[in-house]
């Protein structure tokens, strides 16, 4: 096989663009306990079971502040594109909700341990 200047370019560009996305290879299990530890207080994993904040059950994938039985605040129901992907997630949960999203009624301080976040998106992932 042989190699040019454009195929070492193009492989330098791919893998600069992996390098720069989070590392979302978590483990379920573990985070089931970091789903209780950091977020049952105020989210249900159950189907249309909303606690102080909405149910998280189906929510990767979801388009945000779409649930029809929950009271959004203004700045979500604002984010008219966000779609919770586990990068968007990744990038909402890592720091405080008020700085994510400012004007949101969540009260959160953010999670700044990688693999806990990464756990934690792998086992909302589950929840369909």
């Amino acid at each position: 096989m042989r190699y040019n200047l454009r195929n070492t370019m193009a492989l330098a560009f791919v893998l600069a663009r992996v390098a720069t996305l989070p590392a979302m290879a978590g483990d379920a299990q573990a985070g089931n306990d970091v789903f209780k530890t950091e977020c049952a207080e105020c989210h249900s994993v159950k189907e249309g079971r909303n606690k102080k904040g909405p149910s998280l059950f189906g929510v990767v994938g979801r388009k945000a502040a779409t649930l029809p039985d929950y009271d959004y605040s203004d700045a979500l129901r604002g984010q008219t594109t966000w779609v919770w992907t586990p990068e968007q997630l990744h990038t909402y949960l890592s720091q405080p909700a008020s700085h994510a999203n400012p004007g949101t009624r969540m009260k959160y301080d953010g999670l700044s341990d990688p693999k806990q976040l990464d756990d934690l998106i792998s086992y909302l992932g589950t929840l369909h």
